[in-house]
């Protein structure tokens, strides 16, 4: 059971489009009931971040620091949420953030969370980290567009394979996560001793008897253009928190640039995704994507509600991706749970902008906000 009203699927049936907006998401119900339905050790692998968690804490509070400034008498009865992100259509900019190991939370795992982001309408990045293989979640999202996140993982051979693979499978857009030079110091994995439990695994590495896993160098702004070469996709730059990182990044062939601290799971203290936010999106204004088209900004982090999701949108972002919500309707209700979060978090959205005056995510802007506190004293 999830935190909203939920009927029981039939072991057929698809999770069903959410038309009607759900009466009511609490996600920190969704969350308790997580934490009961879950292992300890697996709980706090999901939940948990990096240091003493202040990135992980304040990252929620960070979109409440801005305010809105709704417009009125716009003649706006209807607001569609259906946009375009590197020119694939979804139905809402509310997408799905890649998170690994998704077998712990439910039998189905990426499958079950590929299949409800397709009937919802919503994009899924998968995880490199995923236990279900590059082509079996892709089968599983029904033509449904969705892209493959990259780490840097094995052997350069293997990681190049992934890229190639990615692009066989039938994804939109690689993501390469740039934020994990090394693994951050998460304290309850720590304390737990975490591993995959047994009878899991990671469905795209190397399997038991491969050679040992030979990590080649770092890195750099000039890997961007060999992955999009190799996988024949544009890219997705994750990770990036400074606008002179984000320029480097498009000037090297990227796409797009996705704002994002890692779900506070790497280095702590570092500036929240909300506040990161606006210097990137300034920094990359008026730079060219290698198509030629305006480049997208995108961001995750503590992205809690449809209002948090407008002031991203209204910040500049193309779309706001959720990770530890969809984790809790994954854990709770399977598929079911995992669209009726992202179906919530878009109502929501289509609320909050009725309410503004704004008709869709391109009709909002900076105009929308101001910053917490106005006037100053």
């Amino acid at each position: 059971m999830t935190g909203l009203t939920q009927r029981r699927r039939g072991p057929d049936e698809q999770p069903r489009p959410t038309d009607a907006a759900p009466p009511y998401l609490d996600l920190d119900l969704l969350e308790a009931r997580a934490r009961t339905s879950l292992a300890p050790e697996v709980f706090d692998y999901y939940a948990g971040g990096a240091g003493a968690e202040v990135t992980l804490a304040e990252a929620p509070q960070a979109w409440r620091s801005w305010r809105l400034r709704p417009r009125v008498l716009r003649g706006v009865d209807r607001a569609d949420l259906g946009t375009t992100l590197l020119g694939s259509p979804v139905r809402t900019p509310v997408g799905v953030a890649p998170w690994a190991y998704q077998g712990m939370a439910h039998p189905d795992g990426e499958l079950a969370t590929a299949r409800a982001a397709a009937a919802v309408g919503a994009l899924m990045t998968v995880s490199t980290s995923a236990t279900r293989s590059v082509e079996e979640v892709a089968a599983a999202a029904a033509g449904s567009p969705s892209w493959f996140q990259l780490y840097r993982q094995h052997s350069p051979g293997h990681t190049d394979d992934l890229a190639r693979r990615a692009g066989d499978a039938g994804y939109r857009a690689l993501v390469l996560t740039v934020d994990l030079p090394v693994l951050g110091r998460r304290r309850r994995d720590l304390r737990h001793d975490f591993a995959l439990p047994a009878g899991l695994r990671m469905a795209n590495q190397p399997g038991p008897g491969s050679a040992a896993p030979e990590p080649g160098p770092p890195w750099t702004t000039a890997d961007i253009g060999r992955f999009a070469e190799l996988s024949g996709l544009p890219v997705v730059v994750k990770g990036v928190l400074r606008g002179d990182d984000a320029v480097a990044c498009v000037r090297a062939g990227a796409s797009a640039v996705w704002v994002s601290t890692h779900g506070g799971r790497q280095a702590d203290l570092v500036v929240p995704s909300a506040h990161a936010l606006p210097e990137v999106v300034d920094a990359v204004r008026g730079e060219p994507a290698p198509d030629g088209t305006d480049v997208e900004v995108y961001v995750d982090g503590g992205v809690r509600s449809g209002v948090d999701a407008l002031v991203a949108l209204a910040l500049g972002a193309r779309a706001v991706f959720l990770g530890r919500p969809v984790v809790w309707g994954l854990a709770t209700g399977g598929a079911d749970g995992v669209a009726e979060v992202l179906a919530g978090v878009s109502a929501e959205l289509a609320h909050a902008l009725l309410l503004c005056g704004a008709a869709g995510p391109a009709d909002t802007g900076p105009d929308l906000l101001v910053r917490a506190g106005w006037p100053p004293r």
